[in-house]
């Protein structure tokens, strides 16, 4: 699958179908999560993975009794162990890092899941301490995540999002760009964007312009009958100019007719 097919696709599916996942796709997604960035290298991400149906339950009953998290036959759970991240960079290590380098490892998995025709959803309400204690975690360790896998029972449609241009500023905060379509070369947003507005000024504005279109061709009709009654009257004018003077040469020749008898 290339890489944004497989963003475009992902999902956050709550419905899963009663299959196993296999241990080869699990090991490919936990391979995912390992090679996500973290700050200076430190690795300071962990996942438990959760199979046993029992300790899914009591995983779903932490996370605010999302119970459907337990219908998924593969749970990971996402902490941040920020000893190290601390040690390197302080308190915006411990507080800021740590949870960044763990999103990056959740995203991964998130990806690798969709791309081997798996379901996920990322969960970020649960009770730490719930979570920690079912789970014999420590509590020097933070849960960040906790990710259901398998294989969906449906099939959502694309949730709707903002535009671009709305989202995004170019140089400073605010500053718009008029058209990020053409801006990042995606022609083709450009076109539809341009049909739709086409679509829409020929359904609103459509009688206003048929009957100015209409009241143009009112006028432009005119000008040609005009046009057309002048020339026909300059043609009449142009064949009494010619029948007088053909009349005035024959009135010639007879009075010279006239005098030599």
């Amino acid at each position: 699958m290339e890489t944004f097919e497989c963003i475009e696709k992902r999902r956050s599916i709550r419905r899963f179908l009663d299959t196993a996942v296999e241990w080869e796709k699990v090991g490919n997604i936990l391979r995912a999560a390992q090679l996500a960035p973290s700050s200076g290298n430190t690795q300071d991400v962990r996942i438990v993975v959760v199979t046993d149906k029992s300790v899914r339950e009591k995983v779903a009953e932490a996370c605010i009794k999302q119970y459907w998290i337990a219908s998924a036959p593969v749970v990971l759970v996402v902490y941040s162990d920020a000893k190290d991240t601390k040690r390197f960079y302080g308190l915006r290590g411990e507080k800021l890092y740590s949870i960044q380098n763990a999103a990056a490892a959740a995203e991964n998995i998130l990806l690798a899941a969709t791309d081997q025709g798996l379901a996920s959803c990322w969960v970020g309400a649960f009770d730490e301490n719930m979570l920690n204690s079912v789970l014999g975690a420590p509590n020097s360790v933070r849960p960040q995540a906790v990710i259901p896998i398998g294989y969906s029972e449906m099939e959502p449609e694309i949730p709707k999002k903002y535009n671009l241009v709305d989202t995004t500023y170019i140089n400073s905060w605010g500053g718009k760009i008029v058209n990020v379509d053409l801006v990042f070369n995606d022609f083709s947003a450009v076109l539809k964007k341009k049909i739709s507005e086409a679509k829409t000024t020929a359904v609103e504005k459509g009688p206003v312009i048929g009957a100015k279109l209409l009241e143009k061709g009112k006028e432009k009709f005119n000008k040609v009958k005009e046009k057309i009654k002048d020339r026909v009257e300059e043609k009449r004018l142009k064949k009494e100019k010619a029948l007088e003077k053909e009349l005035g040469e024959e009135e010639a020749v007879l009075e010279d007719t006239e005098d030599n008898i």
